[in-house]
């Protein structure tokens, strides 16, 4: 693997390390920037190194460096209510990652509805992935779960997606400058 390509998993991994401070604490998921970091990281790096750079970003945290929300880190927040949307991360980021080619290469148009709908796949794994840890961890029922950890977030989350989309198609050139 080449020195620019680990540079760049370890520049996502830390873009959400910083998103995940800009938190709201809400009970017991907190809304961060994280969507907009993950699904920024597969669609500008790819689905491999996307992913690469949220598993980075998990195993970080696992260790006990303080880069979960509110500056919090250790297995036990891996293992907590909201360790399925963390676990998910890295999954979600290479389900955004398949456009990332579309992303630096498509029409701007193209380019951006293909983003967007592949980060919205992205955060569909995060959902699905979070919700369900949720219920298991926190004892809810999968309708608790939804209404605690999932709806509260979508509009919000589709708002994040839709940046991450505008954010790597304006990016994209830099990284990969053969844009059609």
């Amino acid at each position: 693997m080449k020195a620019s390509t680990i540079t760049r998993a370890a520049l996502m991994a830390a873009v959400t390390a910083v998103a995940a401070q800009i938190t709201v604490p809400l009970s017991p998921v907190p809304f961060t920037l994280q969507v907009l970091a993950v699904i920024l990281s597969g669609l500008l790096l790819g689905a491999r190194i996307g992913a690469l750079a949220q598993a980075i970003y998990v195993l970080v945290g696992a260790v006990g460096v303080p880069v979960f929300a509110g500056f919090r880190g250790g297995l036990g927040i891996v293992l907590g209510p909201t360790g399925g949307y963390l676990i998910s991360y890295p999954i979600a980021a290479a389900a955004a990652g398949l456009a990332a080619y579309t992303v630096a290469r498509a029409s701007r148009r193209r380019a951006l509805w293909t983003g967007f709908l592949w980060g919205c796949a992205g955060l569909a794994v995060i959902y699905a992935l979070g919700a369900a840890w949720l219920a298991v961890v926190a004892g809810l029922s999968p309708t608790e779960a939804l209404a605690t950890g999932v709806l509260p977030f979508v509009i919000f989350d589709l708002i994040k997606v839709g940046l991450a989309a505008l954010v790597a198609v304006a990016a994209a050139p830099a990284i990969a400058p053969s844009r059609a």
